[in-house]
């Protein structure tokens, strides 16, 4: 039976609906993705899952085509005015991976050795690209028997990054929400900026208001980044998102244009069954036998984020329960990031109005320094440094 596909999509879906289910009745102090990937990984454990059930499900090829255009959809999400404003964002994002780095090269070497904390090093400060550069370099040098380790870090980074950056966005919601009650809440960006002017020549226009062609235009701005990625050194999903920013600038896209076509639930629920995906190789015995080293690399490389976000955030005058967080997205990234402002808004949002205010203030600093982290310096980190072993 979970050879049909559709059926195996359910199994799988379960697990999603599970979590955004605690969530919502946790009043998100538990991480939607981080009940589905964790209650993914044990169910499997157990063999009661076939090892071949995404593939099975084939939903999670879907999502895989997806990644480009909903990153394209986060461009449209910020508006040119708003992204000059978070160099900060940017500044707090490197400063938790500086001391990141630092307390893992120090205290890792020490206790085991430095191919071992160069192997987490990569992978803790996020992102696939540098699991494989790391993975490629080992393979190549003859530490094979050491390629578990970024594979595990990457798997099981986002199990302990995603409560710790909730429970600091849940502290900042609480605050914004204290300013609201003040009266001296400002936002970042106007209400007209994040979602444009309503247009009643779209409305009016059949061709404008067409959601196919909309999903169309989004599709091929995502191709095109693909193909940049393809040819230039630059990564698909920064040529993904500066489509989306330029092209919301120029007016070629909406604001949050996925929405807009009644696409982006259906497209997150793709990519978190790619997400999911990471988790299928990891079997009980890598875990047990490589412990130590993942539990310390993941230990040190979280207080070495947080600490450094902190400091960071204290320097570019940033509140650290808005700056640490931001220095936390290393371990998690897209579409982790982008699911915890929804989490943490739809939670502490007394009503709709507030609710959306709450994650407009979140979002912008949140994906900027994922995309910082995850997709930029993490695969230079792991460049230079595994030309070092």
């Amino acid at each position: 039976m979970l050879n049909n596909p559709l059926v195996a999509t359910v199994v799988i879906f379960a697990f999603i609906a599970l979590g955004e289910w605690l969530s919502i009745k946790s009043r998100a102090r538990i991480p939607m993705l981080l009940t589905a990937m964790v209650g993914f990984m044990i169910v499997g454990w157990t063999g009661l899952l076939p090892e071949d059930i995404l593939d099975k499900s084939q939903f999670a090829a879907l999502g895989a085509i997806l990644i480009g255009p909903a990153i394209l959809h986060m461009g449209t999400m910020i508006p040119f005015s708003l992204l000059k404003s978070q160099i900060k964002a940017v500044l707090i994002s490197l400063g938790g991976l500086l001391v990141s780095c630092i307390l893992i090269l120090t205290f890792v070497t020490l206790i085991f050795d430095y191919p071992t904390a160069v192997a987490g090093v990569g992978p803790i400060s996020g992102g696939i690209i540098a699991l494989l550069v790391t993975s490629e370099k080992l393979a190549e040098i003859g530490l094979s028997s050491l390629i578990v380790v970024p594979a595990l870090v990457v798997a099981f980074q986002g199990v302990l990054g995603m409560p710790i950056a909730l429970n600091f966005m849940r502290r900042y919601a609480l605050k914004l929400q204290k300013d609201i009650d003040n009266g001296t809440f400002v936002p970042m960006a106007t209400d007209e900026e994040l979602n444009g002017k309503s247009s009643e020549e779209s409305e009016s226009n059949p061709v404008k208001a067409s959601m196919t062609l909309k999903l169309f235009f989004v599709f091929v701005g995502a191709a095109i980044g693909v193909a940049l990625g393809e040819v230039t050194p630059i990564h698909y999903s920064l040529w993904c998102l500066a489509i989306g920013i330029v092209g919301l600038k120029l007016r070629l896209f909406e604001p949050k244009v996925l929405e807009k076509s009644n696409s982006f639930s259906l497209t997150m629920i793709g990519i978190i069954f790619v997400v999911m995906g990471t988790m299928a190789g990891v079997t009980p015995q890598d875990a047990l036998s490589n412990l130590p080293s993942v539990v310390t690399i993941l230990v040190i490389g979280t207080i070495g984020l947080s600490i450094g976000g902190y400091i960071t955030s204290k320097l570019v005058k940033w509140h650290p329960y808005k700056g640490m967080p931001v220095a936390l997205t290393a371990l998690f990234g897209f579409p982790g990031d982008y699911i915890l402002c929804e989490e943490v808004s739809r939670s502490i949002g007394r009503n709709k109005q507030e609710e959306k205010l709450i994650f407009n203030e979140l979002l912008a600093p949140m994906l900027i320094g994922g995309f910082t982290t995850v997709t930029i310096v993490s695969v230079i980190i792991a460049g230079v440094l595994v030309q070092t072993l």
